[in-house]
């Protein structure tokens, strides 16, 4: 072979490379802007529950109406009186309600629920409104802070918290090799502290929140506990693949799909549910619960951050235990191809066996001197 021709393989072979990877890479690209801007293009009103006081026609004609004009994107529930409707809607079971009692019509919201679930309420009641004739008084039943009129602050929550589950498990991990439950424990308090943090900021900071700094504090730090100790846990398990494997869909599915911003009611149904799922979409919603609503309707989010946290504790403990076995069976396997079961040992562990023979002499070392 020339070496002509081995510089033209070699051309060929970084050719082959060069395409491979723009293409991979650029798949990559597009599975990305796919994930993080489909749900936002795809998103808007979903199975809103939207209560409505008055006569039974009107609820009815109200239903036949926005059915017909927005298919599936409400349901109504009538109420008795206006009381009744702004209760339902402090404790999350509706989103917002008409009340038709005269002179004029007034429409309910909660704009600390969503800014884009109450705005399009608000639009569609004015329009009623001004259909029959009649002024709408819009009435904001649970209102987002003056200081944070747009709830930027809580909105923007879903990074953050998947930063501070992932990046701890990374930083003590490297800090602390081998120490776990130094590792442990700094997972632990960094959850704790971390909610304190964050909490404190929207307080104090942003004006987000006007209610008591703990429980708000307690429901972030159970979201980054939901992060940060289940990727230990597979890291502990499985080495740095299953932590990489976990961190990437926490990051690229979690994160876009968790729609803190706007309530897991206005993106895609099946987005929504993989999103109240995961660690960052329940932690948003426990957090907005328990910010404005006293905790109503954070139940079921609280839950789902309570198993990840136990999953998380269990797959730390059953680390060693995991890790153990997998190196016995490799040992096992390298053990039955004829090796010693001490070289086979190091060998499932990564180390390699040490020569039991003598060793050989060096080569140009005089055999004559040690007889001298």
């Amino acid at each position: 072979m020339t070496a002509e021709t081995r510089e033209t393989g070699s051309h060929r072979k970084h050719a082959a490379i060069w395409a491979g990877l723009t293409v991979g890479l650029s798949v990559i690209l597009l599975a990305l802007l796919m994930l993080f801007i489909s749900p936002s293009l795809l998103s808007g009103p979903r199975d809103l529950g939207l209560g409505v006081v008055g006569a039974e026609h009107q609820a009815e004609s109200i239903a036949a109406t926005l059915e017909e004009q927005s298919p599936g994107a409400f349901v109504v529930e009538p109420y008795n009186s206006a009381p009744e409707l702004e209760q339902a809607i402090r404790e999350r079971s509706i989103v917002g309600g008409i009340d038709f009692s005269p002179p004029d019509m007034r429409v309910y919201v909660a704009s600390a629920g969503s800014t884009a679930v109450s705005g399009t309420i608000s639009n569609v009641g004015t329009a009623i409104a001004g259909s029959t004739g009649r002024s709408a008084e819009i009435i904001d039943v649970v209102p987002l802070p003056s200081a944070d009129p747009t709830g930027v602050g809580i909105g923007g929550l879903a990074f953050p918290l998947v930063f501070g589950g992932i990046v701890p498990a990374v930083a003590f991990r490297s800090m602390l090799a081998g120490k776990r439950w130094w590792i442990f424990a700094g997972l632990t308090g960094f959850s704790v502290a971390g909610g304190f943090v964050v909490a404190a900021v929207l307080k104090y900071l942003f004006g987000s929140i006007e209610g008591p700094l703990v429980p708000v504090a307690a429901s972030v730090a159970l979201g980054i506990a939901a992060l940060a100790l289940p990727l230990a846990g597979l890291n502990e398990c499985f080495g740095t693949k299953g932590f990489t494997i976990a961190a990437m869909s926490m990051m690229f599915v979690g994160n876009p799909f968790a729609g803190i911003a706007t309530s897991a009611q206005w993106l895609p149904a099946g987005v929504a549910l993989i999103g109240q799922l995961l660690p960052p979409g329940a932690a948003g919603t426990l957090v907005r619960s328990v910010a404005y609503f006293d905790g109503a309707g954070g139940s079921g989010a609280a839950l789902t951050l309570a198993v990840w946290v136990l999953a998380g504790i269990a797959l730390w403990f059953a680390g060693p235990r995991i890790k153990d076995a997998g190196r016995e069976n490799t040992a096992a396997a390298v053990g039955g191809g004829g090796l010693g079961t001490r070289a086979a040992r190091e060998l499932g562990t990564g180390v390699c066996p040490k020569p039991s023979g003598p060793r050989p002499t060096q080569a140009g070392a005089n055999p004559g001197r040690r007889a001298a």
